[in-house]
């Protein structure tokens, strides 16, 4: 009975002044202005700053060097690109291999030749790459070198081939 009678002795809830908070924002009342409201201007009227000039392009495997493994389709080869990745738990680098299908129009290429896999358009469902010739390791010493002769030549001693003709 208690808690009836100290019930009946408040104030009504509306004589009661509660604290309240104004807030002041520039979006009460519609007292923002118009122009920031409204929708931003076409990108015609604002032209966006070029990238910095000082970043390298972006280019996301556009070319890959691999091994020709199969060379038995009519304008095709499967080439096998083996490239390092680091281990996800040991961190240690691992050999990770994937195959990949090439166009190869003059079927120019057989099993074991190097090739440089370059991206283009889609040529079948599973042929977006185009194999390039690669010059071999072997020439391009040669080139440089120029003056180098054959280790035979220089030691006097005579190849296999050419002492049965002697």
């Amino acid at each position: 009975m208690s808690l009836t009678a100290s019930l009946l002795q408040l104030p009504p809830l509306h004589s009661l002044k509660l604290s309240t908070t104004t807030i002041t924002t520039p979006f009460l009342h519609g007292s923002t202005p118009p122009p920031l409201l409204s929708k931003p201007s076409s990108s015609l009227a604002r032209s966006t700053p070029p990238p910095p000039s000082f970043l390298p392009p972006i280019r996301a495997m556009r070319s890959m060097r691999g091994r020709v493994v199969c060379s038995t389709n009519e304008k095709t080869v499967a080439v096998e690109v083996v490239r390092l990745a680091p281990h996800p738990k040991y961190k240690g680098r691992v050999r990770k291999k994937k195959k990949y299908q090439a166009h190869d129009p003059d079927n120019q290429f057989k099993v074991g030749d190097i090739v440089q896999l370059e991206k283009s358009r889609p040529i079948s469902k599973t042929k977006t790459f185009v194999a390039v010739a690669v010059p071999g390791r072997n020439s391009s010493k040669k080139e440089g070198g120029g003056e180098e002769e054959p280790v035979s030549q220089e030691l006097g001693i005579p190849l296999e081939s050419q002492q049965g003709q002697a």
